[in-house]
């Protein structure tokens, strides 16, 4: 048989080189494909990384994580800790918004190899040994070392060796000097690095600002903002809106397309084929004789009065997002202007746009493999230009997954370097795999399949896939219980129960989450038909008069929502999100926390919108930070009411004829009974 081994070739010099690297980093997380995409954060936010490093024998590994700005050359380096079973950890905190990369570095290091075998060490004349050898260590660190440090290391050195030659000098006395730790820490300001092992991929990270991580937004069409029923609305009618939409605690509102709406196949309420003059069509079927995605609806106002409205916005604490929908009317000016951005049939006709079962007449896709495929990118991204330049930073994005993912990587990735405070959101209701793989492209914010996710164990799974590793490191969920697109069958009831629990839901479970108002706070509910998911009369085709003084309007129930999540940072994150048992399939149970642990939320909301339901909720108190002998109050802070809770278990009722959950945040008892503070 054939000596296999007597073929390998002998080693190049290089090789030789590294057989010196003994420290071994079998990954760093977290890590996305790889390092093909970033991990994404918020300025400020700590980034815990762990890295899988050892090496072989005994010996003591050093470990440092290394991060910068991508931008800059030279890292800057934090010491990891070992947490146990070769896993180390160390965060960091970018100061500002961009784009940053992060890797670790490891060795072996003799010194501290040296100093924790010398405390094992007992017998004076191995103890005499190891001193020696300790010498040539401290001075091998001194001839890296400069100054002062360069000097007292030298003295150690000197001291120690003298100490150790001398066979009547005390070992206690010898191993004391030996394990000087003022001594020992200026060595390890000097390591010797020349053996280090370092991780082959510098991994990205993509930091945001923080309203990526933590929003509310609030859609509505400016068109159906007139007090007058019939009339169309303007910009200034929006203005009139703005204390109440800011008074019910929303940080964006967002407005479907704006432009010139085309004339060509315009749809008729309820999505009819045919209309008439006075028909007002879908937004979304961009462009006319007016202008395209650059231009503004002659109606709604001019250039001048949107950047007014920005302003106002502004100062109700609001900012105003728009829709970026990259289709054409069939009288878009792009149409006549670049007929080779789109795919024609042989009967000199273009198929309209579909998301199956969905049709749009109205809507003529792009053709995103056609040969100027260069300059619809270039042109589609000063889409999105224009309107940044209009003060504009936030995105919803309509339909992505039925865009080129290329084109996404690249319009976000320039518009972010240019622009780094810019905000996109996926509108993808597609398969799981394409709405992360939009999220890793870029994309700030992602919706979810929460309208769909009405049980028990459909919330918990969900949820928890959402709020867990992998996915938690890229993927921003933003939940919405209705869109103008979907009504779900939940809510086709009208009943006040059932908008109170998926709105808590929705704003409990996700740090960034939506309505389509007025919509939800009115309550519509009557679908197009049976089985359908699309509103009746919905204001996708027609002007809509809502009465904004109704009685039972949920306004003041959202407010009330949205308050307790700007006070409470446990809300304003997804990764604490943890689910707690109870015994009873109609209620569902979770608590999140701040970072630092002092907020502390447990929300519980009835998923029976017709009956009380009531059962025994398990909340250790050690996991909210309560010793175990030690009662604690739960403050509703729906209801107001407060309960003081002791041990394990803990009874819970909710009738959803009043409020169908509990938002309790946790308190502690501190001394007197009657005496209770915020763990804040």
């Amino acid at each position: 048989m054939k000596n296999i081994f007597a073929t390998r070739p002998v080693p190049a010099a290089a090789d030789i080189e590294k057989g010196a690297v003994r420290a071994v980093i079998d990954a760093v997380l977290p890590c996305v494909d790889n390092g093909r995409f970033p991990v994404k954060c918020v300025v400020g936010e700590r980034v815990r990384v762990r890295a899988h490093c050892f090496t072989d024998g005994h010996d003591v590994l050093r470990v440092q994580l290394c991060w910068r700005a991508h931008e800059q050359a030279d890292f800057r380096e934090v010491p990891m800790k070992p947490l146990g079973n070769d896993v180390w950890e160390a965060a960091f905190s970018p100061p500002s918004l961009g784009r940053y990369v992060y890797t670790c570095v490891a060795w072996v290091d003799s010194f501290d190899s040296w100093h924790h075998e010398l405390t094992r060490r007992v017998d004076p004349a191995d103890v005499r040994i190891a001193a020696q050898i300790g010498a040539l260590e401290i001075a091998a660190a001194a001839a890296r070392a400069e100054g002062t440090d360069r000097v007292e290391l030298q003295r150690w050195a000197t001291e120690l060796d003298a100490m150790a030659a001398d066979p009547g000098c005390d070992i206690g006395s010898l191993k004391a000097l030996a394990l000087d730790e003022e001594y020992a820490a200026l060595v390890r300001r000097h390591p010797d690095r020349r053996h280090e092992a370092r991780y082959p991929i510098e991994l990205p990270l993509a930091v945001d600002r923080e309203r990526a991580r933590f929003s509310t937004w609030y859609e509505l069409f400016p068109r159906s903002t007139s007090p007058q029923p019939g009339v169309h609305g303007t910009f200034k009618d929006v203005e009139a809106r703005l204390p109440a939409i800011a008074a019910m605690g929303f940080d964006v509102l967002y407005f479907p397309p704006i432009h010139p709406i085309g004339r060509v196949q315009r749809k008729g309420p309820n999505n009819a084929l045919a209309s008439g003059p006075e028909d007002v069509g879908s937004p979304w079927a961009i462009g006319a004789a007016e202008g395209g995605h650059k231009s503004i609806l002659p109606a709604l106002g001019t250039p001048e009065d949107f950047r007014r409205l920005l302003a106002r916005a502004a100062e109700h604490g609001l900012e105003i997002a728009l829709d970026i929908a990259f289709q054409c009317a069939p009288d878009h000016p792009y149409v006549k202007e670049h007929p080779d951005w789109f795919r024609w049939r042989p009967d000199g006709s273009v198929q309209y746009a579909e998301n199956p079962p969905k049709k749009y007449q109205d809507i003529y896709p792009f053709n995103f493999e056609c040969k100027e495929w260069r300059e619809l990118w270039a042109e589609l991204k000063s889409v999105i230009d224009h309107w940044i330049g209009e003060g504009v930073r936030i995105f919803r994005v309509d339909n992505p997954h039925t865009k080129a993912f290329p084109f996404w990587e690249w319009a976000i990735g320039e518009v972010k370097r240019e622009h780094p405070d810019t905000i996109f959101l996926a509108e993808a209701f597609t398969r799981p795999k394409v709405m992360h793989r939009l999220a890793k492209l870029g994309f700030s914010q992602s919706y979810t399949y929460f309208t769909w996710r009405n049980t028990k164990q459909e919330l918990q799974e969900y949820f928890t896939e959402l709020s867990s590793a992998p996915g938690i490191d890229y993927f921003r969920p933003n939940a919405w219980p209705n869109t103008p697109d979907i009504l779900h069958e939940q809510l086709q009831t009208g009943e006040p129960a059932v908008f109170m629990a998926r709105l808590v839901l929705a704003a409990t479970l996700a740090a960034n989450y939506g309505i389509y108002g007025p919509a939800y706070e009115l309550r519509e509910h009557l679908p197009r038909g049976p089985g359908s998911e699309e509103y009746l009369d919905s204001e996708k085709y027609q002007l809509r008069h809502w009465n904004h003084d109704d009685p039972a309007s949920l306004a003041p129930f959202i407010a009330r929502v949205n308050r307790i999540r700007r006070e409470n940072p446990a809300l304003q994150r997804d990764r604490s999100l943890r689910f707690l048992h109870i015994d009873n399939d109609r209620l569902l149970a979770y608590a999140k926390e701040s970072p630092d642990g002092l907020n502390v939320i447990v929300t519980v909301v009835n998923l029976d919108p017709h009956e009380p339901q009531s059962g025994w909720l398990g909340l250790e108190p050690g996991s909210v930070g309560v010793p175990s002998s030690r009662a604690f109050q739960m403050h509703d802070l729906l209801s107001g009411q407060r309960f003081t809770w002791q041990g394990d278990w803990h009874y819970v009722r909710l009738d959803p004829r009043s409020v169908p959950a509990h938002i309790f945040v946790v308190r502690r008892r501190h001394g007197d009974e009657r005496d209770f503070d915020y763990f804040l």
